[in-house]
Parts: C-alpha cells; structure tokens; sequence
C-alpha cells in the first residue's frame, strides 16, 4: 500500500472552513494515512507572549482568552461534541496553570510544555472533524514516537529510536485508521515535553516520512508551491513545478518560508519526493521537490533572510599565521552561534549571522565579544539582508555572475559569497535596499524569459 505524509500548517488549520478543506485534501488521497498539524494560526504567538514575556494577571487571562476564542470557534463549527470539549479543556487547563506558573519566564521545560499545547489543541480538532465526515481517524500523541534530547526549544530526534517507536506504536495502525499527530512537539527520555524549534511541524512530517518507509511527504500551505521569489516582494513571482532536494535545501536555509531548512533532511536520506501546495486551492497543484529533476537551470529562485549580523574580527597577528579561523570558530561555538557566510582577507574575517528579532542580541552577548576580543579587534555591525540566488552549475557556466552583477550594480554589496557551492551566490546587502535587490534581479533573472 502507497503511504503518503500530510502535513498542515498554522493557516490551513486556523478555522472550521480552513480545516475543511484539509480534510477534503486527506480524503482525496487514500495514501493519506498520517496527517501532521501546526497550532492554528495565530495561537504559537500568544502562547510565545505567555511563556517570554512578563504580563499582569489581567494581561495574561486576556492572551488565554484570545487563544480559547480561536479554539472553542472550531469546537463550535464541530457542533461541540462531548468528549472533545472535555479534552479541549483539559488542554486549556493545563494552559492556564503554566502560564501562572512562577517560574515559567525561567524554565525552559515549562516553555515547550506551553508552546505544545496549540498543536496538541489542532490536532484534538482535526481528527474530530474527520471522524464526523466518516473518516476513520485517532488523534495520537507525537511524543511517544518524536524521542529528542534535553536541548528545550531546539530539540534534537534521536532518528534511531523515532524509527523504533514508529514502528512499534504506528505502522500497526496505519490499515485500520488515519493518524492525526502535531508537529514540533516531542519529548525526551524522561518524557519531558520538547519542542523542535521554528518550522519544526515540517520536521515532524519528515521525520515520521523517513520512519515510515514512506512513498510521499505532502507540506500544505497557503501558497500554491514554491515561488521563484517571496510574492509578496514583487507580484511577478511565479510557483515553481518542481525543485531538487539541492536547491530546495539552499532555499530553505537562506530563507524561503514555505519550507524548514532540517525538512529536507530526512527526505533526502530516503530519496522521499515532498509536494507543497495550497490547502486552500489543491486543484491548482504545487511544487514537487524530488532528487532529480528534468531541467535544471542555472537560475531557478531568490531568496531573502532578513535581520543579519555582520560579524568581522582583525589582527595583523593573521598574517601568514595558521590556527586564527580555528580559534574563531571555536570561540563562537563555545557561544552556540551559527555561521552563514564567511570571507577572509589576509588579516581580517568578516561572517554573518542570523540574527531573527531576539534571537542573536541575546546570545551575542558581552562574554562572546570580550573573547574575540582577546584574539583580535572586533566590529559588530547590523541592518542587513542576504540576498541569495539559487541555481545550478553557477560556479562553472560563462556569463552566469556577469548576470547577476549587471542586475545589481547599482547597489552596494556589503560581503559576496561565490564558487563554495554550484548552488548558490549570496550576497549581503542593506536591509533597506533588499527588496529593490531581489525586485531587480527577479526582473532580469525570471522575467520575460
């Protein structure tokens, strides 16, 4: 039997109407037999709000309030059964005693016990709603197979027990009924609840696509497949019919939305093709990422990952020295602080960083800058985007970068990185000139031709 992976996110689940039409996309396919599901949209945040931020009791009964509204609106449009508001309840009990927990803003066992809540919620729904269009389905509980380490709020799986456990607790039901699990959520080896960190609902369906021996991974969105660039940048962006696990791995790493760079991952381990496509609009197709595709040219999206760090440090001790990018790289690891790009000068190293909003502020902390600064003159410099084209035989075709470089000549490129991949050039510009960047080179690149 044919064994396919659904997995639907935060938008495709945000309302009865929307989680309609998933159901009518599951049960169109009767590979379907697993279905993964982000919270609906919107609650992820509030549930951010109540475990990051310091609020008043008024202040946080109005957050749970908000998020209840969201759920009890789906429980409604299922006619409330019984012992689906008794569960949905229970959840936001649970909810509500962490979120005046005293030590919730501290712990970050508390924080992925909360953040779990909203796809635990979904999923409760969702396998609902199948269930009253006649469809046998179970809502299954994704910590007993998603086994993680301890690192709360970045969970790493343990890819030989997931396959265990999946095999154990779910490959024995997959004949009889459809699964309904949530993503992002797994736990560790004291059962303590983890989260897989940001897009982690993607992962989940990779993951248990990978465990599963599975034919298919379908990701569900609200856009129809990937576009060559961010639609919302120019309305010339275009869905793409297909994309290799390369390029969908580079886009997704240098910042395309509609996937999780750690999805292709798994997928790629077991040569498993993944479609993405629009919940909303299934008729209309999507994009279909497999290990080979037919054409392969050598521009075939752009992408943009905003709020980047430029990091350079500086020391003539350098010059013609061995050992210098090791100590580097060996301080920031230490800081947990992931390298993007890299460029060097006889001596000076500029890298960047991701830098999404509280994330590196926090951890490029005093202690990192005092070590750099123990080796060499630092600068930290902000306000970038990186700019990314992703292609294939980049590297090695004639006229391919005096392209690139013709289309962007009026713009200053901070840091260019070229020839490490076949891939891929990016290029690290100012944040206010990026969208200008990728309109233009969308233009030159993709359009007309």
């Amino acid at each position: 039997m044919s064994l396919n992976i659904a997995k639907f996110g935060g938008t495709s689940v945000a309302n009865i109407e929307a989680m309609s039409s998933c159901a009518r996309v599951v049960m169109d396919n009767n590979a379907t037999r697993v279905v993964v599901v982000s919270a609906a949209a919107g609650v992820t945040n509030y549930l951010v709000k109540l475990a990051n931020e310091e609020l008043t009791t008024e202040q946080t009964n109005e957050v749970i309030a908000s998020i209840e509204q969201i759920e009890f609106a789906i429980l409604a449009g299922l006619d409330s059964p019984p012992q689906v508001s008794v569960k949905l309840n229970e959840l936001l009990s649970i909810l509500r005693e962490l979120a005046f927990h005293e030590e919730i803003l501290h712990r970050p066992d508390l924080k992925d016990a909360m953040l779990s809540l909203g796809e635990r919620m979904s999923s409760l729904l969702f396998a609902e709603l199948l269930c009253q269009k006649g469809v046998q389905a179970e809502n299954f509980d994704a910590r007993k197979v998603i086994k993680t380490d301890s690192d709360f709020g970045q969970a790493v799986p343990d890819i030989a027990l997931v396959a265990q456990q999946a095999e154990k607790l779910l490959k024995p039901e997959l004949a009889r009924t459809i699964i309904v699990t949530q993503g992002f959520v797994g736990s560790d080896e004291l059962d303590n609840t983890t989260t897989l960190g940001r897009g982690g609902s993607d992962y989940t369906a990779a993951l248990l696509a990978e465990a599963l021996d599975a034919d298919s991974c379908e990701i569900w969105t609200d856009v129809i497949g990937v576009y060559t660039t961010d639609p919302r940048i120019t309305d010339q962006a275009r869905p793409l019919p297909e994309l290799s696990f390369e390029e969908a791995a580079e886009m997704a790493t240098f910042g395309a939305k509609v996937l999780h760079p750690a999805t292709m991952v798994p997928a790629v381990r077991k040569n498993i093709p993944v479609f993405v496509g629009s919940s909303r609009e299934p008729e209309k197709g999507g994009t279909w990422i497999v290990k080979d595709c037919k054409h392969e040219p050598h521009f075939r999206a752009l992408t943009r990952r905003r709020d980047q760090v430029l990091v350079t440090v500086k020391t003539p001790s350098m010059l013609y020295a061995s050992g210098f990018l090791q100590q580097v790289f060996e301080i920031l690891a230490r800081h947990n602080l992931s390298v993007d790009l890299v460029t060097t000068s006889e001596i000076a190293v500029s890298l960047t960083i991701d830098n999404p909003p509280n994330s590196v502020r926090a951890r490029l902390n005093r202690a990192s800058i005092e070590d750099l600064k123990e080796i060499s003159e630092v600068s930290v410099e902000e306000g970038f985007d990186l700019v990314t084209v992703v292609g294939n035989n980049m590297h090695s075709a004639a006229g391919v970068s005096s392209q690139i470089f013709e289309s962007v000549k009026n713009y200053n490129l901070r840091l260019i990185c070229y020839g490490a991949n076949p891939h891929n050039i990016s290029f690290l510009v100012s944040g206010a000139d990026s969208t200008g960047v990728v309109k233009d080179l969308h233009r030159d690149l993709f359009e007309g031709n």
